[in-house]
């Protein structure tokens, strides 16, 4: 993925012949995360604003824009909608319902 943001970042780095290890340093982010990062493997870190903060640091030293790349990573890792409900299956709160012994259809 050329056009990726974890791609872009790591060319940025590689142009100015900046190592992770040294990125590591200053940012105080484990090389691990970094390298996430660089291969958009957002599940290895650690989440939240974590996520967030890592990569607004990782965007900073490399002299990226840091609201542009939070941007692109929001649309990233945005859920996608879930298909509507099929008829007959069963909800969150019906399971509530059954468990509290309650039953809002119930006529009294």
């Amino acid at each position: 993925m050329p056009d990726s943001f974890g791609a872009r970042l790591r060319q940025q780095r590689e142009r100015q012949h900046i190592a992770l290890a040294w990125i590591a340093e200053q940012t105080k982010i484990s090389p691990q995360f970094l390298q996430a990062i660089e291969a958009e493997e957002f599940q290895k870190l650690p989440g939240g604003i974590f996520s967030t903060s890592y990569l607004r640091q990782y965007a900073s030293v490399v002299g990226l824009d840091p609201a542009e790349l939070l941007a692109r990573y929001a649309e990233f890792v945005a859920p996608h909608p879930k298909p509507p409900a099929r008829a007959g299956t069963r909800s969150g709160r019906g399971f509530m319902n059954r468990w509290l012994g309650t039953n809002p259809q119930a006529q009294h």
